[in-house]
């Protein structure tokens, strides 16, 4: 009998990552493959996701709506809660042998405090990293404790997972799923990209992306966007921020600075395929997220990283940090237009997603049982 694998996702980024494994898993005749969809992709206010999901020929099996129509923390807190009800009547009904999860959102923290007290084990993806200026930091320790098998995506995060009390013999270093996008996809040409984004093909493009830092400054945005002010020749691309609590509020930010600016274009989603496409022919890329530090360098494109969302993350020579200072953020934008050394690729080689199946079909048992391991 095949063993039911459930992989859940709740953002577009995040499926983009997951891209890859889930159609290995889909032809896989080891497996048999579930998908449970929740949180962003299901909202219209976030571009209902889900309908990409299954352009891409993937079955949903569940859809969990968990989202409130809120910005606060009160009501990413309710949205735990009614993960956590839904997620566990999902659960009940796919009976799977094994989730995967990746990351570190509130969506994730709700799946693996279920599947925990279900007795279903976890397979989790991208543990060990560090994001000190987001409670992500805390939620994606708290996963590593409840998951039984770990998939990290350097040795360092490897070892500390090890460090939080993981078995070592349960912790592989496979490399960060979203290289392999890059290594297998084929990109969008320029002209076909800023035509299907409505940009001005004359002038040069900077791909912006800005999320809420959770456990730091909730007003960064507006100096990100003062300093955008200086680049009126520039098409500023934005992709909208994230769920968390104080997204609405940069969305909303970046709306009004839309309404004065021509030259800004502001998607719901550009989609696994026009992101990368759009991160290749982009001049920089600049905002908080963590694709600017893991996938962007391997496009061989600067990131400009504002803020301290991503403060703990490794990144390669490509990465320039700023404080949220328009000024500050202004000048690194500039060096950063500079770079001209080679880049350095750190997360390794594309081949995920191969790794993990070939681990995972090795296994004879996914037992939840596990000990502490003492350094």
């Amino acid at each position: 009998m095949k063993r039911k694998i459930c992989v859940v996702t709740g953002t577009r980024a995040e499926y983009g990552l997951l891209f890859p494994l889930i159609k290995k898993l889909q032809q896989d005749a080891t497996f048999q493959m579930q998908l449970l969809v929740t949180g962003a992709h299901l909202s219209p206010e976030f571009g209902e996701t889900y309908k990409q999901i299954e352009l891409d020929g993937f079955m949903i099996d569940e859809k969990v709506e968990i989202l409130l129509s809120a910005d606060t923390v009160t009501g990413v807190v309710k949205s735990i809660g009614l993960a956590t009800i839904g997620f566990a009547d999902a659960l009940a009904r796919l009976q799977p042998d094994l989730i995967i999860i990746l990351g570190d959102r509130f969506e994730m923290l709700a799946i693996a405090q279920t599947a925990l007290i279900m007795q279903i084990p976890i397979a989790h993806l991208h543990g060990g990293e560090c994001t000190f200026g987001a409670y992500d930091d805390a939620i994606r320790h708290s996963i590593s404790k409840m998951a039984t098998w770990h998939f990290t995506s350097t040795e360092a995060h490897r070892k500390r997972v090890i460090q939080l009390g993981e078995s070592p013999e349960r912790v592989f270093n496979v490399g960060a799923t979203g290289i392999e996008n890059i290594v297998n996809l084929q990109l969008i040409d320029r002209d076909n990209l800023f035509e299907q984004l409505e940009l001005d093909k004359k002038l040069p493009m900077f791909l912006i992306t800005y999320h809420p830092e959770t456990n730091g400054d909730t007003k960064g945005i507006f100096e990100l966007l003062s300093a955008l002010e200086n680049y009126s020749n520039v098409n500023l691309l934005f992709t909208k921020a994230n769920a968390d609590n104080g997204g609405r509020m940069i969305n909303e930010a970046i709306l009004q600075f839309l309404s004065k600016h021509n030259n800004a274009k502001l998607y719901d989603s550009l989609g696994q395929l026009r992101y990368l496409s759009a991160v290749k022919h982009a001049e920089v890329v600049i905002g908080n997220s963590s694709s600017g530090l893991v996938e962007v360098p391997y496009l061989e494109t600067p990131t400009v990283n504002c803020g301290i969302r991503q403060k703990g993350r490794e990144y390669p020579n490509s990465v320039f940090n700023t404080s949220l200072c328009a000024k500050e953020i202004y000048s690194t934008i500039e060096t950063a237009l500079q770079f001209n050394e080679s880049y350095k690729h750190i997360y390794g080689d594309g081949s995920t997603s191969h790794e993990i199946i070939t681990i995972l079909r090795s296994l004879t048992s996914f037992s939840i049982q596990k000990e502490f391991f003492d350094l």
